[in-house]
C-alpha cells in the first residue's frame, strides 16, 4: 500500500526530530519516546488527513499531534508532576553543557503551553502566526503568553539572564 509506505518513510525520517521536541517539552527521554510513539500512532490513524492534496510537508501536522499528546498527558498526570525548588548554581562560562542544562531546567519550570510557545517561537524560530496556528490559539494569546513566559524565565534564571535567547 502506497500510503503505508509513505507513512513509514515519514516516520523514519522524522521520529528523531519529534522525539527531540518532546524531550524539550517534558525533559524525560523515556517519556519523550512514549509521547513520540503515541503521536506517530495517532498520525498513522489519520495519515490521509496529514498528507494533503497540495503536497505540503506533513511534519507540521505531526508536530501538532505531538504537542496535543503531551498536553493531554500533562492534564491526565498533573498530580504526579514534581517541581524543582531551585535552579542549579550559575554554570561556568567554559562549559556550554551546563549552560544548556540550566536553560532547560528553567524551561521545565514553565507550564506546558507556555513552554510550547517559547520553544516554537525561539527554538524552532516560528512566527507568531505560525505558532498560533500550530497550537490552535489566537495570535494575541501567543504574544501575551510569550511575553509572560520569557519574563518568568528571566526570573528563574536570575543572574543567568544572558542565557535567555540572546
Amino acid at each position: 500500500m502506497r500510503s503505508e509506505a509513505e507513512f513509514t518513510a515519514f516516520a523514519d525520517a522524522n521520529a528523531m526530530r519529534l522525539r527531540q521536541i518532546a524531550y524539550l517539552m517534558c525533559r524525560d527521554w523515556h517519556l519523550a519516546q512514549d509521547l513520540t510513539q503515541t503521536a506517530l500512532t495517532k498520525l498513522y490513524l489519520s495519515w490521509n488527513r496529514a498528507i494533503r492534496r497540495d503536497g505540503a510537508d506533513p511534519f507540521p501536522y505531526a508536530r501538532k499531534v505531538l504537542l496535543n499528546t503531551l498536553l493531554d498527558h500533562r492534564r491526565l498526570r498533573r498530580t504526579t508532576e514534581l517541581t524543582v525548588g531551585r535552579l542549579p548554581d550559575r554554570p561556568s562560562d567554559s562549559d556550554p553543557t551546563e549552560t544548556r542544562l540550566t536553560l532547560l531546567d528553567a524551561l521545565a519550570l514553565l507550564p506546558p503551553r507556555d513552554r510550547a510557545i517559547v520553544l516554537l517561537r525561539h527554538w524552532e524560530d516560528h512566527s507568531v502566526e505560525t505558532t498560533a496556528e500550530i497550537l490552535g490559539v489566537s495570535v494575541s494569546v501567543v504574544k501575551s503568553q510569550s511575553t509572560r513566559a520569557l519574563a518568568t524565565l528571566r526570573g528563574h534564571l536570575g543572574a543567568d539572564r544572558e542565557l535567555l535567547f540572546g
